[in-house]
Formats: structure tokens, sequence, C-alpha cells
């Protein structure tokens, strides 16, 4: 069955400006819109006001009587009237400032069409339009491409039109010509009728006013266009804002900051000295044993979120959950000149962090949480596997090593264990000396478990 009502939407489209058709339910591209929306209504105010300003100067060098106070009055409206546009602005269809929009250009054709009421000179109505009033629509067009979308802009340029045509066509309904001047401008150009024709003062001279108001619609829909491929791009860059949040939720900052800055995988398979970070809660098997699952979730919800924080703060990878631990890497997915000194200092306030939450559990009434770290440095490969679905990996003798430390701080009785290359490089890193090292007790030949040769291990 024919939609009956399709004629009647389409006029409608036609006579009034519709809103964009964005997902606003999307916070990322309402974001966008409002700040776009805003940011443009401000420039669009302020331009209008310095535009005002310098109208102004310039009718009193055009016209230096005190009847141009008139046209300052005009002036003064218009400029209030972009305030109150920019209250009633928002994102999508507003009623109320698409009326103010349409009050903003009656304003303008009433101001050039009516004779000034303080002006004491008698000349026909016609002569109004020989000072080339129209042009200053283009200020209040250009002015609304800063903040208003296409379909508005070009639904300024067609009320412009009917506004501009209705009233010269009104102005010479209603007006009385001076026959005396015309056969005077007549007589003075009798040998050239066309110079004749265009000086007579009861003249309104149609050709003219409809070449004004099509080259101002031409011009509507051109700049109508052009706000539509910028609202497109906006929207676009917005996507990409949202993609990146999105990617963020599952990798680490730096892993998408590599990846959105360049076409191709995080280049190609490599070996890199790396500095490879685990953590754990100690004893969380008989943590969780009779605990409510949903209070097991959330006890894990904090830990990660807080030892998150803290790699992402040092400038680290995360590589992976572990249930009740992760694996952290730095010097990932490009090397940096820290990158043993930011896994130590990484380690170090993930303690502090661990401590100061134990604080706030014990007011509550909650068991500690304790946890065990373990830092190595050493030679790691790196590089993308799988085929259509991506993910980065560590892989290497470094990793297991890591591993093996943070299972020998339960051994060694200490909150934090890392090995002799990883402190020998954050001293290199330092000069020689750093505070990160303090507290640290060094011990020799220390046996891990699936190591071949004992190690040397210093403890916090």
């Amino acid at each position: 069955m024919a939609d009956i009502t399709a004629p009647a939407r389409r006029r409608e489209r036609f006579f009034f400006t519709q809103p964009d058709e964005f997902d606003l339910d999307n916070r990322f591209t309402e974001a966008a819109l409002e700040r776009h929306k805003r940011e443009g209504l401000e420039l669009a105010v302020r331009a209008r006001w310095v535009a005002m300003v310098v109208i102004a100067v310039l009718l009193v060098f055009v016209n230096p009587q005190w009847e141009v106070l008139y046209y300052h009055g005009i002036l003064g409206l218009i400029a209030l009237n972009g305030w109150f546009i920019r209250r009633a602005g928002r994102v999508g269809q507003s009623r109320t400032e698409l009326f103010l929009i349409f009050v903003d250009l009656l304003i303008m054709t009433l101001g050039m069409i009516v004779p000034n009421p303080f002006s004491e000179d008698v000349r026909p109505l016609a002569m109004q339009y020989w000072f080339d009033n129209f042009q200053y629509f283009f200020v209040i067009l250009a002015a609304g491409t800063l903040a208003y979308s296409w379909r508005t802009v070009i639904a300024i340029g067609t009320w412009t039109m009917v506004m501009w045509t209705t009233g010269w066509l009104l102005a010479w309904w209603v007006s009385t010509p001076i026959p005396e001047l015309s056969e005077r401008a007549a007589a003075a150009f009798a040998r050239f009728p066309d110079v004749a024709e265009h000086m007579d003062p009861n003249s309104f001279m149609p050709e003219l006013r409809v070449q004004e108001v099509v080259v101002f619609l031409i011009v509507a829909v051109t700049l109508g266009i052009s706000a539509r491929r910028f609202n497109r791009l906006l929207m676009n860059n917005a996507g990409l804002e949202r993609e990146r949040a999105n990617l963020s939720r599952y990798f680490s900052p730096n892993v998408v900051d590599a990846l959105s800055q360049n076409d191709e995988p995080l280049k190609q398979v490599r070996q890199e000295d790396i500095a490879v970070l685990f953590i754990d809660i100690v004893g969380f098997t008989r943590f969780a044993a009779g605990r409510d699952p949903y209070e097991v979730i959330e006890v894990l919800r904090g830990f990660h979120a807080r030892m998150e924080a803290q790699v992402f703060r040092h400038h680290g990878t995360l590589d992976k959950y572990l249930g009740d631990g992760l694996m952290a890497t730095f010097g990932t997915p490009v090397a940096g000149d820290r990158d043993a000194s930011n896994a130590l200092a990484c380690a170090r306030d993930m303690v502090v962090e661990i401590e100061k939450w134990n604080r706030e559990r014990k007011r509550a009434g909650e068991p500690e949480i304790r946890v065990g770290i373990g830092v190595h440095f050493g030679p790691a490969v790196l590089g993308d596997i799988g085929a259509n679905r991506l993910e980065f990996a560590v892989i290497g003798n470094t990793v297991n090593v890591a591993a093996k430390l943070e299972a020998q701080t339960r051994l060694c009785a200490a909150k934090i264990v890392i090995s002799d290359e990883l402190h020998d490089q954050v001293l290199e890193e330092n000069g020689g000396a750093s505070r990160l090292l303090d507290g640290f007790g060094k011990r020799e030949n220390e046996c891990l478990p699936g190591i071949g040769d004992p190690m040397t291990v210093w403890t916090l």
C-alpha cells in the first residue's frame, strides 16, 4: 500500500530544516556534536558582534548623518538576537533556534526595505535598492556556516530569497512613483536608452533583484554542501575516537597509539631487550574458598584496576590477565631509554598501592591482600602472531624467568624479587645509582624451578 503521507513529508523537508541524521545514542558522537555546536555558536556570535561593530563604523563613513542611528539600532537588534540564538542552540532540531534565525533575516529585510523614518529625504521607494544593501546578508550566511547544520545553511539561503523577493515585490506594489524624476532621467540620457532605464529613480530593476537572490542561493547551497562534508569528517573523527576508546579497553594505551599511527601491523618479528613483570595475589585459592563468587570477582576487579593503572602510568604494556594476576612488559611495542627503571618503579608503586588498598579493606573489616612481584630484564621475541586476527606476543626465556621470580617471592618471603640483569640495567639507565634499588638485598645462587643454573636475585 502506498504511503500517502510521503508527499507531505517531502514538502515539509523542503520548507523546514531537519536535523542531520546522526546516532545521538552514541556518547562519542553526541559529545563531538555538542562540542562542535557550542564552539560554532560561540564563534558565530563573536563574528557577528565584530561584524556589527565594523558595519556600524562603515555606515557612519558612508552616511555621516544623525539618521544613521536608525541603522545602528537595527545592527543592535541583530547582535542581541545572536545572543538569544546562542542560548537556544543545541544539537538536533530546535524550533526556537530556527525561529530566531528567521527573525534575524526578517530584521535584515525590513531594515533594508523600509525607508528610514528619521530621514528627511524624499525619494522614490525604489531607490532603497540603489545602495546594494543585499550584500550584508552574506555576513549572516557566513556566520551561519560556523554553527548550523548544512540543512539550516541552505534554509537561510532559501528564506532570504523568499523574503527579499517578497519584499521588493510588495514595495513595487505599494510605491508611489515620482514621474518627473523618470522624465528628467530619460531626457538626460536620451541618446543612451539603456543607461536611462538603469538611472530611472522609480525603477526597481527586477533583473538585478533576481540576480541577487539567485547568486545568494547558489552560495548558500555551496556552503551547505561544504558544511555537510565537514560534519561527515567530524562524525568520522568521532568514530575513530570511539574505536580508539574501545581498543583501549582491551589493549594498553601505548599499543593503541602504535596501532593508530601505523598502517601496518606492529613491525616485523624481532628480538629486543625488554623488562617483564609478573604479579599475582598470594594465597588467592584459600582466599576465594567459601566466599561468594560475586565478592571474589569484585576483589579481582579492584585488584586488576589498581595494578593496571600502575602499568599504564609507568609506560608499560598490559600483556594479559592471569586470573588473580597479570603480566606486563616494558619496552614494547617500542623500546625506550628507561624500560628497566619503569618496570621497577611500577613494581614498587604496585606495593604502595596494595598497602593503601589494604588500609581501606581493614577499615571495612575485609582481609588484607598480599602480592608477589617478579621482574626480569633480557632478550625476548616480539611480533604479531595470528592470521586475520592478530595478537602482539612476547615470547622467550625472559618471560619464563620473570614468572619464576614472581613464584620465588613465596620462598624468599619477599614482596618483590628482581633478577641481577634487571638490577644492573637499572644502574646503567641511572648513571650507576638509583633510589629505586633502596631496600633490596642480594641473594646469590638461588635455584628457580625450571631454570637450569642458579641465579643471583635481589629481594625487597
